[in-house]
């Protein structure tokens, strides 16, 4: 395996939590913990990707990107990567396929916001994604009704579990939404108010 790829061990429950993470923010830190304790995951990985195809911003150079979500996020558990950049994909359903045939025997469930849930369908081959993992949609603060009647809930609705827990189970597709306290923080609001790098 190449260098700079984080560890994993078979059997392992690792939660995949993507993004550009521009700025990384107590926010990501709050839905991390939460995913941890809730869908009882071994470990989570922030994959910080060189941008998003759906955000018209160019995102921060990664250097600063990476170097900021490491000081806030300071968790054993928690491995921060640019694993995607690593990988050379910027697609989710790409860096899932790479993962899997990288990874056999850890078992990974997809991380994300509800309010990514509401625009899931816009997502490359946004259905392979549901069918080759669990996903975990942790709530956001007033995206939780949108979320819940976005396309892809309806879609796939026969397949949503009741608790986070039980992804570790149940194969894809399957998914839960988590409610839990909410935290506000955006990463637009943090640059809108300046310089936020390391």
């Amino acid at each position: 395996m190449r260098t700079g790829f984080p560890k994993a061990c078979k059997g392992m429950v690792i939660g995949l939590l993507g993004g550009s993470f521009d700025p990384a923010h107590r926010g990501h830190v709050h839905i991390t913990r939460e995913a941890l304790k809730r869908m009882r995951l071994n470990r989570v990985w922030w994959l910080v990707s060189s941008g998003n195809p759906l955000k018209e911003h160019v995102p921060a150079p990664s250097v600063d990107r990476m170097a900021r979500a490491r000081l806030l996020m300071r968790d054993p558990r928690v491995v921060v990567t640019d694993l995607e950049v690593r990988l050379g994909t910027v697609r989710t359903v790409d860096t899932l396929a790479q993962l899997q045939a990288l990874y056999p025997g850890v078992r990974f469930v997809w991380l994300m916001g509800a309010d990514n849930l509401v625009q899931f369908h816009r997502w490359e081959r946004w259905q392979e994604i549901l069918w080759r993992v669990p996903v975990g949609v942790l709530a956001r603060p007033g995206w939780s009704v949108r979320g819940r009647t976005s396309k892809a809930a309806r879609v796939f609705s026969g397949e949503r579990v009741g608790r986070g827990e039980a992804l570790r189970l149940r194969g894809a597709p399957a998914w839960c939404f988590v409610n839990l306290p909410m935290d506000g923080s955006s990463s637009s609001e943090i640059r809108a108010r300046g310089n936020w790098r390391p």
